[in-house]
């Protein structure tokens, strides 16, 4: 070990200090949205003993109890402004929150292991947002999430399109001669598959590309590399080994934004869910009375429901409140099982 491994030790440290204050501020921005009061002196007390008590390291405990001080200092001013939380799949760095950046800048990202958290916090009024990625050009229909769709009552208030671009990342000093692994989530691997055929590299899935890319960031192994956005190089100090290793220039995710209350501006464009009948020109019927209104539809999909079910997703080019779209929509709505309407909204395409 020299003065470079070491300080190289210390980089690596701040970064991860920095992400776990990072994570606790969101955290107290979250308790805002369930106690009435900014400033609760008994839990600031009782933060404070208890690293009084426990704290066993080489600075004075008073530098700890000083530190802590600040932090919830901090965490109180966070608390005195509205934020509005927007949940997304992963960890820091994930597509996902570029797509949040991309929609509105202002808002908090939240991370959330599965697609089911991120609905059930905005229900339950944690979140103010949920984002989840429906579509891609390479890898096609994002199934979980659009199954979970189906049975929501949240409604979509915006959509973003944008292009995703992909990185080979691997931890500082990798030799790229050496790696023969490679992690990402299992539809990013699906979309960089050409890349890594070439490069004859063991594709292992993972929960998700920002999850990846932090796994070699902590664990730093001199075989393996992560795929994932360049921001997760920013955020994990990782090395971008490669950069546009998706298949095609054209790679691009479409999002949902969801909230419990509908857009109340409207929007241009539609989304509704169905099911019908298992017999054949069923769904042929129902296409046909969009084109009899000159109704454009931009998205018709098929996802499992039930064993032997699928329901139907279809985006349309329209405005709820326009008496032609209303017509339409309460014709498919008597010639079909399970309608509902998704949301009505706009999209930026990016």
């Amino acid at each position: 070990m020299n003065l470079k491994d070491i300080r190289n030790q210390i980089d690596s440290l701040d970064s991860k200090i920095i992400q776990l204050l990072n994570e606790r501020m969101e955290k107290a921005i979250l308790t805002k949205k369930i106690k009435k009061e900014v400033l609760d002196e008994s839990r600031e007390k009782e933060v404070l003993d208890r690293i009084s008590r426990h704290v066993s390291g080489l600075a004075d405990s008073d530098f700890y109890v000083r530190l802590y001080q600040e932090i919830m200092t901090e965490s109180r001013r966070l608390q005195s402004v509205e934020h509005r939380t927007v949940g997304f799949l992963g960890e820091h760095g994930s597509n996902s929150e570029l797509a949040v950046r991309a929609w509105d800048g202002s808002t908090v990202p939240i991370p959330c292991a599965e697609f089911a958290d991120i609905l059930d916090n905005v229900e339950s009024g944690i979140f103010d947002y949920g984002i989840l990625p429906v579509e891609n050009t390479l890898g096609g229909v994002v199934g979980p999430a659009n199954s979970l769709l189906i049975y929501t009552k949240l409604n979509i208030i915006a959509a973003v399109d944008m292009p995703i671009p992909y990185c080979l990342l691997a931890a500082p000093g990798t030799d790229y001669r050496e790696i023969r692994k490679v992690y990402s989530h299992p539809q990013s691997l699906l979309q960089c598959r050409e890349f890594i055929s070439r490069a004859k590299l063991e594709a292992i899935p993972y929960a998700d590309t920002s999850s990846a890319a932090k796994m070699i960031a902590e664990q730093k192994p001199v075989d393996a590399a992560a795929i994932a956005n360049p921001l997760c190089a920013e955020l994990y100090g990782l090395s971008v080994i490669r950069e546009g290793v998706q298949g095609e220039l054209s790679n691009r995710t479409r999002f949902f934004i969801l909230s419990r209350e509908p857009k109340a501006s409207g929007g241009s464009k539609c989304s509704i869910v169905f099911t019908t009948e298992n017999k054949a020109g069923a769904l042929f019927k129902t296409l046909e009375l969009f084109a009899k209104a000159g109704i454009n539809l931009t998205r018709i999909e098929s996802v499992p429901s039930a064993p032997g079910d699928y329901a139907i997703f279809i985006d349309l080019i329209g405005s709820d409140r326009d008496p032609g779209v209303q017509r339409c929509l309460a014709e498919v709505e008597k010639q079909t099982s399970g309608f509902r309407m998704l949301g009505c909204y706009d999209e930026r395409v990016v």
